[in-house]
């Protein structure tokens, strides 16, 4: 049987936020009920620091935050507990494997973020969750010593399925490559994926991953949803994703986590729904 309930970790996009990236109030309110019955909360996603500051002013998290996919591990006061580059050699095949596909490329670094291209919804998208406006460039050798994520960005589901499969043989064993949508195919540092992330947070704060839910949508949210004592799935996550995960929530369009938060998790800590 799982253990009680101690800290709750939630991915960001499609899940936390709803499809206008926006945090609703229903949300925020579900989080203030968890705080009060003694839960830990906190976030993690595939997003730079940049993106996910106002989002801890929102939620007032204090504690530790996972940036890149858990690659940074910050506080909302900029203080950094930990992070993890993309290896160099990583770095430049998969640049050099993307360099003469039809897809937009985008190099995370140095807190800033550089693109090939700076037109496309995505990258309307991506100014949103990002908070920050791209620098757009064609010659990323500048970066490549300081990396903490390389997005492929295609509508082409399989140029990017094929780009997975050819990266992770190359490179699975250096560096964690999967897709945070179905649209982007993120290359991070291997320390950098949510299963070693969560497991960060957990001692953070002092709990075991038995005693944490997470919710996510992802496939880069299976390596966190495979490790928690009470892995939640939203129900707008791909069927790849929700067939492996048992409990389900509503989806990101529908307050999600906040049903999550007050019909699956408050109640296994004795408090009724």
């Amino acid at each position: 049987m799982t253990k009680s309930i101690r800290l709750v970790v939630s991915d960001v996009d499609g899940t936390l936020v709803d499809p206008d990236k926006k945090l609703r109030a229903a949300t925020i309110a579900a989080v203030r009920r968890l705080e009060a019955a003694g839960v830990g909360f906190t976030i993690i996603s595939a997003r730079p620091r940049s993106g996910l500051g106002w989002l801890a002013d929102e939620l007032a998290i204090d504690a530790p935050i996972g940036a890149f996919n858990g690659g940074t591990v910050f506080r909302r006061d900029g203080s950094v507990d930990a992070q993890f580059r993309v290896p160099v050699a990583v770095v430049n095949d998969v640049l050099a494997i993307a360099a003469d596909k039809p897809l937009t490329i985008w190099v995370f670094a140095d807190d800033r973020w550089y693109a090939s291209s700076g037109e496309g919804t995505h990258v309307d998208h991506e100014r949103k969750a990002s908070s920050q406006e791209p620098v757009i460039t064609q010659d990323f050798s500048s970066l490549v010593e300081k990396v903490d994520k390389i997005t492929l960005v295609s509508d082409d589901t399989d140029l990017l399925r094929d780009l997975l499969e050819k990266a992770n043989a190359a490179h699975g064993k250096e560096a964690t490559i999967a897709q945070s949508q179905t649209y982007y195919l993120d290359v991070t540092a291997l320390k950098a994926n949510k299963g070693d992330g969560v497991a960060t947070l957990a001692e953070a704060f002092g709990v075991s991953l038995e005693e944490v839910a997470v919710l996510g949508d992802q496939a880069n949210d299976l390596p966190m949803l495979t490790r928690a004592g009470l892995p939640i799935v939203m129900a707008n996550a791909p069927d790849a994703v929700r067939e492996q995960i048992s409990v389900h929530t509503r989806s990101n369009a529908d307050d999600g986590v906040a049903y999550a938060i007050d019909t699956l998790i408050l109640p296994r800590i004795g408090v009724p729904s």
